[in-house]
């Protein structure tokens, strides 16, 4: 398989395109890069400077960025969910990024998961992927992810206000004026609902061979 293969994977939040790009990659030998980082990763810097989402900081911040700003260990928590679905409706802040995440795929292709991948990324995209996944169940899966305690009384109210999140960070997604999140019109649709890990990569991998 050539290795200038290049997969775009979008989706919505917590439907496991992060994992299936993840095992993508090592299963094809080929780079990964998740694109959420990198909006991640400006969003914390530009809470660190007690910068506006709209400054011209924070599109230097986004200008500059490295791959050790995206790659700390600090991210994924649920103010930064937040902040980072603000940073990205940034026109200019996309703009700064866009260079970069398409030089990652020159020397030897990519797996690469975002929003954008397939309809401005990479349009022309070898294999272009839209996974989705019912609010409710992004929920549970997402309180997994950040619970300490898979017995908390709060259970079921914490997965209800991760649910009501994820809903108000789709509409944001899918109604910002630049690169809305939505599938690509040659993309290839991957509802998780009631797959797991393993069968959604099986599934992909079998759209890649034809």
């Amino acid at each position: 398989m050539s290795k200038k293969l290049v997969i775009a994977i979008d989706g919505y939040s917590g439907v496991g395109k992060g994992t299936l790009a993840k095992a993508l990659a090592d299963k094809l030998s080929l780079p990964y890069l998740d694109t959420g980082l990198l909006y991640r990763a400006v969003g914390k810097k530009m809470l660190d400077a007690g910068l506006s989402v709209d400054s011209d900081g924070v599109v230097q911040i986004a200008e500059e960025l490295t791959e050790k700003d995206w790659l700390r260990d600090d991210l994924r928590t649920p103010k930064i969910d937040k902040v980072a679905s603000q940073v990205a409706a940034q026109p200019r802040v996309r703009a700064a990024l866009l260079d970069m995440q398409r030089h990652f795929a020159t020397q030897q292709g990519v797996v690469m998961d975002g929003r954008d991948i397939g309809t401005v990324i990479f349009p022309n995209a070898d294999v272009k992927l839209f996974v989705t996944a019912s609010a409710k169940v992004r929920a549970e899966r997402r309180w997994l992810q950040y619970t300490t305690n898979p017995n908390d009384p709060a259970k079921a109210e914490q997965i209800k206000q991760i649910e009501l999140e994820l809903m108000q960070r789709d509409e944001a997604d899918a109604s910002r004026a630049v690169a809305p999140l939505r599938p690509a019109e040659d993309a290839h649709i991957i509802d998780t609902d009631h797959l797991n890990a393993s069968e959604v990569l099986t599934q992909v991998l079998e759209i890649i061979q034809r």
